[in-house]
C-alpha cells in the first residue's frame, strides 16, 4: 500500500534544530516488500543490502521513520563527546546536479529549490549534549526490528594542544558510549569536507588514522567498527591507510561527498568562498570509480576489510552497480531524504 499524499521528508528551507526536534512518525499502512536474497552487515544478519549513511538520521525519530520505510542498517548522524551547534542555514542547498570528476570544481545553486538532484552540504557535524544521544540511541534501539542494525557514527571534538593520542581517545570514549546505549555497530568518522578543524581529514593520515582505529578496537573490540573517509588524492593513500587500519576495522565506508565551491545564481560565492560537501546525482559515477579503486586495493594488499559504498545512490540500477563492483553494503543519503520511499521501490527491483 502506497500513501496518497507525499510523505514527510527533511524540509530544507527549516534549520537542523527545527528537523531535529519536528521528525515525522513511521507512516502507517506502509509494509517495505521483502528482498530477495540474504545478507548481513559486517557479519550481522540484515533484511537487505540498504542502508543510510551518518548524516540524513538526526534522531531516534528519524531512524525508526526509515527503518519503517525499507532500510536496514540505520546510522546515527555523527555524534560528540561535547554539545556542538549546527552551521547556520543554509545546511542543504539545491545546486545544478553537474558530474564532479574530482574535489574543487563549482556548481551554482539551483534558484528554484523544488526540483532538484544534488546538494551542497553544509551542517558542520553538530551533536547534541552527550547524555541526550546516549538515551535517544538506546531509544532508537528498541525501536528496531529484527533484520536491522542501528550503527553510531562518532568523531572527536579536537581542542587547542590536543596530541593525536588526544583525538584517538575522544574516539574511543564516544565509541564506548554507544556501545553501552546499544549500538550493533560504530563508526568513526574521519571525513568532513565541511569544518576546518583536525577532525576533517584524518583519512589522509595512514597513522594518525591507525592510532584511532587501534583505539577503537580496545574500546568496542565486540562490534563491528568502521571507518568513515572521503575521496583520496591518490591511490597510494588509499593503499596506506588500507594497510595501517585493516588489522583494527572491519570496513571502510566510502565516499562521504565530494567537495566543490558554490556559486549563487549571479556568480556569487557561497559559504564565505569555502568548499562544501557534494550529494547527490553530481556524484555517482565519481563514488563509483572510487569504489572500484578500493576494491582492487583491498585486495591487492590481502585485506579483508569490506566496503559499504555510499555517494549519489539513486536507483536499484546503482545498487546493483555497487554490489557487482564489490561493495558489501549500500547506502543511501540524498535520494533517501527526497524520496523516503525510494527503498520500497528499490528492494524488489533487486531480484
Amino acid at each position: 500500500m502506497r500513501p496518497s499524499a507525499p510523505l514527510p521528508r527533511y524540509d530544507i528551507r527549516q534549520t537542523y534544530d527545527w528537523n531535529y526536534a519536528h521528525a515525522p512518525d513511521p507512516p502507517p499502512g506502509i509494509q517495505p516488500p521483502p528482498c530477495p536474497g540474504q545478507w548481513d552487515f559486517c557479519g550481522l544478519p540484515v533484511n537487505s543490502p540498504l542502508g543510510i549513511p551518518a548524516g540524513p538520521l538526526l534522531n531516534s525519530r528519524w531512524i525508526l521513520y526509515y527503518a519503517a520505510l525499507g532500510f536496514d542498517v540505520l546510522t546515527y548522524k555523527t555524534v560528540r563527546s561535547r554539545e556542538r551547534a549546527c552551521y547556520d542555514p543554509p545546511n542543504l542547498l539545491p545546486v545544478e546536479p553537474r558530474a564532479l570528476a574530482g574535489e574543487g570544481q563549482e556548481l551554482a545553486a539551483l534558484p528554484d529549490a523544488d526540483d532538484y538532484q544534488a546538494w551542497a552540504i553544509s551542517f558542520g557535524m553538530p551533536s547534541k549534549d552527550p547524555a541526550r544521544w546516549r538515551a535517544d540511541v538506546e531509544t532508537a534501539k528498541r525501536g528496531l526490528a529484527k533484520g536491522q542494525v542501528l550503527v553510531v557514527s562518532v568523531v572527536a571534538s579536537p581542542e587547542q594542544g590536543w596530541t593525536m593520542d588526544d583525538v584517538s581517545r575522544d574516539f574511543a570514549r564516544c565509541a564506548r558510549w554507544a556501545a553501552e546505549a546499544g549500538a550493533d555497530a560504530v563508526e568513526a568518522n574521519l571525513s568532513c569536507p565541511n569544518v576546518c578543524t583536525r577532525e576533517a581529514d584524518l583519512y589522509l593520515l595512514a597513522d594518525a588514522a591507525r592510532l584511532i582505529a587501534a583505539e577503537f578496537q580496545q574500546a568496542v573490540p565486540r562490534l563491528p567498527r568502521l571507518l568513515k573517509v572521503g575521496l583520496f588524492h591518490h591511490p597510494e593513500e588509499a593503499a596506506a591507510l588500507i594497510e595501517a587500519v585493516s588489522p583494527y576495522v572491519h570496513a571502510l565506508s566510502a565516499t562521504n561527498s565530494i567537495t566543490a565551491r558554490v556559486r549563487s545564481p549571479r556568480g556569487e560565492p557561497l559559504f564565505g568562498g569555502l568548499r562544501r560537501g557534494i550529494g547527490g546525482t553530481s556524484i555517482t559515477a565519481r563514488c563509483l570509480e572510487e569504489l572500484r579503486m578500493l576494491v582492487r586495493l583491498v585486495r591487492q594488499c590481502g585485506s579483508r576489510l569490506q566496503l559499504v559504498s555510499v555517494g549519489g545512490v539513486t536507483t536499484a540500477e546503482d545498487v546493483r552497480a555497487r554490489l557487482a563492483a564489490g561493495a558489501h553494503h549500500v547506502q543511501i543519503a540524498t535520494a533517501a531524504m527526497l524520496d523516503p520511499l525510494v527503498a520500497t521501490r528499490i528492494r524488489p527491483a533487486l531480484a
